[in-house]
């Protein structure tokens, strides 16, 4: 009895483990852990549920293309990039807020109909630009049966499939981005070879042309155009 009783009260002491066998005390516990844990991982969920991927992809396609190292610096890239994210997804955000959240904040519905209800939004964007072949790709692999609507894709299968066709379009949008930018580094090289100039390297004397080149075009405008367009 000595013992029980002093395990009892050193357990009582120790600051961060519930004590109470009460019910609701766990079920607090339990939230708050799932809440930290939603927190530790809204990074992934930013990153691969919405339009973020795409953006910053093409973004960073932008500054190789221009021969450009360190500038754009990468904070003003993933600021931009986390903005026009912001912008895209406002709908889908103001969807979920709607149907999910502030339900669930007034005490209507419980935590698990508010993630159900918040995964809703989220699938109807990320299948709407998800390619038809990533999707199967993941669900063949599991032995899963075709959905017969966009609210039963599960999770797993459809976050890495979007993923991969985010990845594929980025791609696509970099290889259209680079063209004019790499003729201009092919005249610059032939230029200079048929002047025996070899040892001047190309690439410091065709930057100052692509940045002519882009502020011309009003590069920034149609590369953000384009990637709203994606979205509509």
């Amino acid at each position: 009895m000595t013992v029980s009783a002093a395990t009892n009260k050193t357990a009582s002491l120790i600051p961060g483990i519930p004590t109470s066998n009460s019910p609701h005390a766990v079920d607090g516990t339990l939230q708050i852990i799932f809440l930290l844990t939603i927190l530790s991982i809204a990074p992934a969920i930013l990153i691969l549920m919405t339009s973020f991927t795409r953006i910053i992809v093409v973004l960073s396609f932008v500054r190789n293309a221009l021969s450009l190292q360190q500038s754009p610096p990468n904070q003003v890239l993933i600021g931009l990039a986390l903005f026009i994210t912001l912008f895209v997804m406002q709908p889908t955000f103001q969807t979920a807020n709607q149907q999910a959240l502030q339900p669930y904040l007034k005490g209507q519905i419980s935590q698990t109909v508010a993630l159900q209800r918040a995964e809703v939004p989220f699938k109807k964007f990320m299948a709407k630009q998800t390619r038809q072949n990533d999707l199967e790709l993941f669900l063949q692999y599991r032995h899963m049966k075709k959905p017969k609507s966009v609210a039963k894709i599960p999770m797993a299968a459809l976050v890495p499939a979007y993923t991969i066709s985010e990845l594929k379009t980025a791609f696509q949008i970099g290889f259209m981005i680079y063209l004019p930018f790499l003729i201009i580094d092919l005249v610059v090289a032939t230029t200079l070879m048929s002047m025996g100039m070899m040892m001047l390297p190309p690439v410091m004397i065709s930057l100052p042309f692509k940045i002519l080149l882009f502020v011309m075009v009003d590069g920034w405008y149609l590369v953000v155009k384009s990637l709203l367009a994606g979205y509509t």
